[in-house]
């Protein structure tokens, strides 16, 4: 049973030291910065995104890039900027170079 309905674990870092590690705790300020950073399982980061306190984040780019990366792994197909399961992937090679626009078009 997880409590309060957050489906996944979380922590509290009081004293900033995985903030610090990452590079967004607050010295002056004594806090963590927003920040998120994907993780594969070989525990290598493969994206992270920062912002300061008065901008929010995108929860859907983040299932969206969650997505991405999760069929580069399986397929190693690597994917375009808004990519979306279902759509066209890249195929790299020397014919690709300076062509990607001529390949993908948003919203295939």
């Amino acid at each position: 049973m997880v409590s309060g309905g957050v489906p996944f674990p979380m922590l509290s870092d009081t004293g900033g030291r995985i903030g610090r590690l990452y590079g967004v705790y607050d010295e002056e300020g004594g806090v963590n910065i927003r920040g998120r950073f994907l993780i594969d399982p070989d525990g290598v980061i493969q994206a992270m995104e920062v912002l300061t306190p008065p901008v929010g984040r995108n929860f859907e780019e983040l299932v969206r890039q969650v997505k991405a990366f999760q069929h580069v792994r399986k397929t190693g197909e690597p994917t375009p900027a808004g990519w979306q399961p279902g759509k066209k992937t890249l195929k790299p090679g020397p014919d690709l170079v300076g062509k990607v626009w001529e390949v993908w078009k948003i919203g295939e």
